[in-house]
């Protein structure tokens, strides 16, 4: 049986303002419906390491979901982070943080890492996927396009690899190309197929 008709007796519901996400759970042939927004502050204990921020902050959004999930209800959250070094990277809060990152990933690789938390009534399960990007040397000029043509202000790390920085700059990745666009899908289908088979 297919994992569509697995879920069919289950409200799957998706708290994420993410197009993509939104995008990469339709593609996958998931039903699920959005959650409505809600408060959660996203931050996060200065000792956390940086590749478990991204795990941390979907477990902070799961709980934060503010009704109690009915039996049949399977709730998804997420958060990416990019990691440079030891070094968060997350949404940037302006123009010039923007360029700053993107200065900052320029000509070297980074770690886009997704933290993903399943959870309903009476279980609960938080993973992450992790995929090494590599960009080549960007100059100023074609930052400063990137940032005002698109605007990268909702993604972590200031750039959608979908969007013409992923053409023009990624040398290479390895991992999981959904998972830089902000959704291990793949992983998350296996997941989701485990978590209602036990």
């Amino acid at each position: 049986m297919l994992l569509h008709e697995k879920l069919a007796p289950y409200r799957l519901i998706l708290a994420s303002s993410s197009p993509r996400r939104r995008q990469l759970m339709a593609d996958a042939g998931l039903r699920f419906e959005t959650a409505e927004k809600y408060e959660c502050e996203e931050t996060y204990p200065s000792d956390t390491a940086a590749e478990d921020v991204a795990a941390y902050l979907s477990v902070l959004k799961s709980r934060a979901y503010p009704k109690p999930l009915a039996a049949n209800e399977i709730l998804v959250t997420a958060d990416t982070t990019v990691v440079v070094g030891n070094e968060v990277l997350g949404k940037p809060a302006d123009r010039g943080d923007a360029v700053a990152m993107l200065r900052r990933l320029s000509g070297c690789g980074h770690i886009v890492i997704t933290g993903v938390t399943v959870r309903s009534a009476v279980a609960e399960r938080t993973f992450k996927a992790s995929t090494t990007v590599r960009f080549r040397t960007l100059s100023d000029e074609e930052i400063a396009y990137y940032v005002d043509t698109f605007r990268p202000y909702d993604k972590a790390g200031a750039y959608g690899i979908q969007e013409w920085i992923g053409y023009a700059a990624v040398e290479g990745i390895e991992g999981s190309f959904y998972n830089v666009m902000g959704l291990p899908v793949q992983r998350l289908y296996m997941e989701l197929d485990d978590f209602i088979g036990r």
